[in-house]
């Protein structure tokens, strides 16, 4: 074959298996080999590893993606009962203010997720590494937060 009709083929080819990665998750290169076969493509898994190479496919708990697609997903945000769980030790009240303590480094998480789910009865929220400091206009309004918080840590 001619070195045109090969860059050809192996355009063709690499367009393919991103449309593949792109369309359905697969979960292994033979997967992938095997779909290729199906649309009439046939490669060696020698080539399969270098086109996934060129094309910087990397494989992920989801399949492959590519490392662009990869770098831009956001984390999974862990949700504020999981971080009141995972990190809050101790709950401390104080007239119209709650303190929040945590191990240190702590903190950060929970007021990260407090400030998310943006409770519109906190005047103001300041956090360290192991403390968070959370403000209300009253000390009802503070009760009533308090309660919340201890029914997600159930």
């Amino acid at each position: 074959m001619e070195a045109r009709a090969v860059a050809a083929h192996k355009r063709f080819r690499q367009g393919q298996i991103l449309k593949l990665v792109a369309s359905e998750p697969i979960a292994s290169q033979d997967d992938l080999r095997r779909r290729l076969h199906h649309m009439n493509v046939r490669v060696t898994q020698a080539t399969l590893s270098r086109d996934l190479r060129d094309l910087k496919l990397v494989k992920t708990g989801g399949g492959y993606r590519t490392m662009g697609a990869v770098a831009l997903e956001k984390p999974p945000v862990p949700s504020l009962a999981q971080v009141l769980r995972e990190f809050l030790t101790d709950l401390r009240p104080a007239q119209n203010l709650l303190v929040l303590k945590t191990p240190p480094g702590g903190a950060q998480p929970i007021a990260v997720a407090l400030d998310r789910e943006a409770w519109k009865e906190t005047v103001g929220t300041v956090a360290g590494d192991d403390t968070i400091l959370l403000i209300f206009a009253s000390n009802r309004v503070r009760r009533e937060v308090e309660k919340r918080i201890q029914e997600l840590l159930k």
